[in-house]
């Protein structure tokens, strides 16, 4: 049951409403605060086992360089952190078409946003596993949209894992599988999820997160374009040069 809005409903910004109509009752949408880092380090810790969590010095360096672009959703009753996202401004220009998270994030601590960037990177979206399979998801990418709306930029990017993609390592590249998914061929658990979301998954990228052997090391590049806003006068990231070549 989607939360309508009322007039006892919370204020929010004006790019954030959407993201707040898409939420399931009993959740609100905010920006990141300080109080909010052990949570944010734990539910990190939760959903990629395999990698190092956000530190809360690592969170209150996101905050410094780009407070607008941290989101957080919690669980009203309770108070708790139940997912976030976490962004930064980019000119993606300036980087491969495919390179990985730590190089994008200048690892992980956002030192490299740009103010002047007209792409918003999504750095993390993770939901709490208690609290996952309610759109929350959705409604934080909606909230991201919005800034990307509200901010006049062009797009919104990131990285999607592709954890069905260990079964087909053998006889698909990572493009031939990110093709079959985009064509419904195939269901991959995250990926598809991205494209029902309205994003489209541009190519491949090696080593985006080492360490997840269930898309065997590999991850999409995907992408969404606000249609509000011309492209910026610079080579499109398709046109972008892949790592090596």
């Amino acid at each position: 049951m989607r939360r309508a809005p009322t007039q006892t409903a919370p204020r929010y910004p004006a790019h954030m409403r959407d993201a707040a109509i898409h939420l399931p009752e009993g959740y609100s949408i905010r920006l990141m605060v300080e109080a909010d880092y052990p949570e944010v380090t734990a539910i990190c810790a939760a959903v990629y086992p395999t990698e190092r969590p956000y530190t809360s010095e690592e969170l209150a360096a996101h905050h410094r360089v780009f407070p607008d672009g941290q989101f957080i959703v919690v669980h009203d009753a309770s108070g708790a952190v139940a997912g976030a996202h976490f962004t930064l401004l980019l000119k993606m220009a300036l980087f491969h078409i495919d390179d990985p998270w730590d190089v994008l994030t200048a690892g992980g601590s956002f030192t490299d946003h740009d103010p002047e960037g007209h792409t918003l990177y999504g750095a993390d979206l993770m939901v709490h596993p208690s609290h996952q399979h309610h759109g929350i998801g959705r409604a934080l990418t909606v909230a991201t949209r919005g800034l990307v709306i509200a901010r006049k930029l062009w797009r919104t990017a990131g990285g999607s894992r592709m954890p069905g993609y260990h079964a087909f390592v053998d006889a698909l590249s990572p493009d031939e599988y990110i093709a079959k998914v985009k064509r419904a061929e195939l269901v991959d658990p995250v990926l598809t999820a991205h494209l029902h979301d309205g994003w489209d998954a541009v190519t491949a990228i090696e080593g985006y997160l080492p360490n997840d052997a269930e898309s065997a090391g590999w991850a999409a590049v995907i992408q969404w374009i606000n249609a509000e806003c011309p492209p910026p006068a610079e080579r499109a990231l398709l046109n972008n040069p892949r790592r090596g070549r």
